[in-house]
């Protein structure tokens, strides 16, 4: 898992809820995994998403992973992965 500092982690927010954010836990990236492998998950661009998500940062109420790339969490909303219809 991609670490993010602690102090950062605390001062980001979700650009679309302004929601905390937190980092996704193992089970939730294996389940977006999955999704990504069987072709069911988008972004909120609406692309269709093919690369596995490493890391990530998982809004308050659980809709929106943030991928975390390269140790740095990739914040503009269009990048935001749905886990729930919006």
């Amino acid at each position: 898992m991609s670490a993010v500092d602690p102090e950062l982690l605390a001062k980001l927010r979700c650009p679309v809820t302004f929601q905390d954010l937190r980092l996704a836990e193992p089970v939730l990236l294996a389940e977006i995994n999955r999704k990504i492998a069987a072709g069911l998950l988008k972004n909120r661009r609406g692309q269709l998403l093919t690369q596995p998500v490493e890391a990530g940062l998982v809004s308050a109420d659980g809709r929106m992973v943030y991928p975390i790339r390269d140790h740095i969490p990739q914040m503009l909303s269009e990048e935001a992965v749905l886990l729930a219809n919006e």
